[in-house]
């Protein structure tokens, strides 16, 4: 038998995929401000990127007001952001699409100006990011992170709640799954690592106890949608916004064996060498590859995205190392990017000076191949 590739079909939970370019979850921060409500535009965006078959993960929305830390993310926790939400999932079905919604808090990975009453943004433990790492406040100054406050055991149990409630929100958004986003330094993967959890209570100190917040939620999670309709996204060996693990194996090693018995849609990756990808241009070098190192132990569909290219694509899928590729920056300025892949058109270059906020520029203006050639 041949080696699959990029436009293999590929069965992921209950839904068949046409090809395995997936859109990966983008923040762009043009939601509705201040109700951080998901616009007309937002709708055009993800319709234009939408495949018959092809699946895209809708950008980091926050589960509560207190988790996002970015002005203009779209939030899934009122009806006002349900129902434009709706839009933009209804526009990718008209094209034949699939969409799930990325559910995510930032934890400590906020500043107060961004928080309900100016409070302190929430964490596992009272631990700083790094003063290297800057923040941007709600009125655009740059400043260090501050000390979060460290949630009680009792508010962990609330905040479990706050992600089940978002993936009741989702669903009734009529998306086709949710992704639990614990990548990047955000809260979940701030309980999961031992130099942001000093918690002595059930979450924290053993990896059994760190990696206990991130079974809750997904449990909670697949509890309203089924386990097949959910993915989860980790960053093994990354570095973003102060994260980072003194010896990762033996953390996710554990969580990604706790998570293959649940029966997921798909577990996703960040490659380490895309860590802070976004703020930046980083492609880090001599760094594992997560999707080598943890295929064996993950037995069902595998996701991974980092900086990859067709031809590093193709290889990876062919390889076994991973079902599908998630492209983001590329799929940014190329919205026909599966076709452009699966015929070899050239690839338009993204500007990254527009990857967060503004309005149609860097947005909805990029051409499909068709009209460059006719330009």
């Amino acid at each position: 038998m041949n080696p699959p590739s990029l436009f293999s079909p590929l069965k992921i939970g209950p839904y068949q995929l046409e090809h395995r370019v997936v859109m990966a979850p983008l923040t762009r921060m043009r939601a509705a401000r201040p109700s951080l409500v998901p616009r007309p535009m937002n709708a055009e965006y993800y319709a234009q990127r939408a495949t018959p078959g092809g699946l895209l993960i809708a950008e980091a929305s926050p589960v509560v007001a207190t988790g996002f830390g970015n002005p203009g993310v779209p939030g899934i926790y009122s009806e006002a952001q349900i129902a434009g939400w709706r839009e933009a999932v209804d526009a990718v079905h008209a094209k034949g699409g699939l969409i799930f919604l990325q559910l995510w808090h930032v934890g400590r990975v906020s500043h107060s100006s961004f928080q309900p009453g100016g409070a302190l943004p929430v964490a596992p433990s009272a631990v700083a990011i790094p003063s290297e790492f800057k923040c941007m406040t709600a009125d655009g100054k740059v400043v260090d992170y501050e000390t979060p406050r460290a949630l009680e055991t009792d508010e962990v149990t609330l905040m479990v709640e706050a992600y089940r409630q978002g993936a009741k929100n989702a669903l009734a958004a009529g998306f086709d799954g949710v992704e639990v986003h614990g990548a990047n330094g955000y809260l979940i993967e701030q309980f999961l690592q031992s130099r942001s959890n000093l918690r002595t209570d059930r979450y924290g100190g053993s990896i059994e106890n760190r990696v206990r917040f991130l079974m809750e939620v997904t449990q909670a999670v697949t509890e309203v949608w089924g386990a097949s309709r959910v993915g989860v996204r980790l960053s093994p060996y990354g570095i973003a916004n102060g994260s980072g693990e003194a010896d990762p194996m033996p953390l996710y090693s554990h969580a990604i064996t706790a998570l293959d018995k649940l029966g997921l849609a798909y577990l996703h990756f960040i490659e380490p060498r895309a860590s802070g990808t976004g703020r930046a241009e980083v492609d880090w070098q001599n760094v594992p590859s997560a999707m080598v190192l943890y295929r064996p132990i993950w037995s069902g569909v595998l996701i991974t995205a980092g900086n990859f290219v067709s031809e590093t694509a193709q290889s990876a899928v062919a390889e076994g190392h991973a079902d599908a590729i998630a492209f983001g920056r590329y799929f940014i300025s190329n919205p026909d990017l599966p076709r452009r892949l699966q015929r070899g058109y050239p690839l338009t270059k993204y500007n990254r000076a527009t990857f967060y906020a503004g309005e149609e520029k860097g947005y909805t203006d990029y051409p499909v191949h068709d009209e460059l050639a006719q330009a």
